[in-house]
């Protein structure tokens, strides 16, 4: 009976849509397979709710709109710092290169971090507080569900708010 249930199972995996999103420069209603290689990442800077410094690609979807899958990469430098905050949805985090620290609570605490090297995967659930910064040039892979936000705990931190 196990064995039933692991090969329906697979079947109903592999048989499904390999794909729901749209590649860098394609038409939203695009449904064929998304491949980007490293070297054709379309890098821009960060979006306003984040740190000067950083860059962000969207490899397929809409971050901003929600109950839409997306996955993005971001590139950090050196010592970025993303002070505490939370997000409305759940972020899924993986390194690719370099090493985020992350911690979790309501004030940046250095002591408390964790350090994840390349292909480590950190799950932070929606409303979660939590700060990072990368150590070393940091690679992220960043998926979840829209809408990605970022609140931050302290309000003056966030850049958005600053002139």
């Amino acid at each position: 009976m196990m064995r039933r249930l692991v090969v329906t199972l697979s079947i109903a995996f592999l048989s499904g849509p390999m794909s729901s999103g749209t590649e860098q420069g394609d038409h939203p209603g695009d449904k064929d397979h998304v491949m980007v290689r490293p070297d054709a990442v379309k890098w821009g800077p960060a979006p306003p709710g984040l740190p000067t410094g950083g860059q962000i690609a969207v490899l397929v979807g809409d971050p901003g709109k929600a109950g839409a899958p997306y996955v993005l990469r971001a590139k950090l430098p050196d010592g970025y710092k993303i002070p505490p905050h939370w997000h409305p949805t759940d972020e899924n985090v993986t390194v690719l290169k370099g090493a985020l620290q992350v911690g979790k609570g309501e004030k940046f605490d250095l002591s408390t971090m964790e350090t994840l090297p390349p292909g480590s995967f950190a799950r932070m659930p929606k409303m979660m507080r939590h700060f990072a910064m990368a150590k070393g040039e940091t690679i992220l892979q960043v998926h979840g569900i829209g809408p990605f936000d970022i609140i931050y705990v302290n309000p003056t931190d966030d850049p958005r708010k600053k002139k």
